[in-house]
């Protein structure tokens, strides 16, 4: 089996988090398991057949490495970018939604038009239909 990459949030509102991202980008809920205490123990959700996981901030021996960026003073170390077919849809879709626009929907010079915006708890995700898989065969 070939490796697979899943990335992994950690969101102070976990519960708000997984409502804006299915209104936002369309993500939809796989799993959803409460922890007992109205925050998120695990949550996976999906988006064209690929997966994303989450849950509510706690210091178990993974979340003390990891914090939302609006915890951490909003600086982020890395960021999502998705291909999509649909940017400027996409675009509208996410401003309703209540994204912060980072980079507003624009052509490329790579190639490709995109944006990206910040989700409620800071995290980044560019959207584009810049796709670089394209050049490697």
């Amino acid at each position: 089996m070939p490796n697979t990459l899943i990335p992994t949030f950690r969101y102070a509102d976990a519960n708000a988090a997984i409502t804006f991202l299915a209104e936002a980008f369309g993500f939809e809920r796989h799993v959803v398991y409460p922890d007992g205490t109205g925050g998120i123990a695990h949550a996976q959700l999906l988006l064209d057949g690929q997966m994303i996981m989450l849950g509510s901030v706690r210091d178990d021996a993974y979340g003390q490495h990891q914090r939302p960026p609006a915890m951490v003073g909003g600086v982020n170390t890395s960021a999502l970018s998705i291909v999509t077919t649909t940017p400027d849809a996409l675009y509208e879709r996410a401003l309703a939604a209540g994204a912060t626009v980072v980079m507003a929907i624009e052509d490329w010079d790579h190639g490709g038009r995109g944006f990206t915006v910040a989700d409620p708890e800071g995290y980044l995700w560019s959207f584009g239909s810049y796709d670089p898989w394209a050049d490697v065969a």
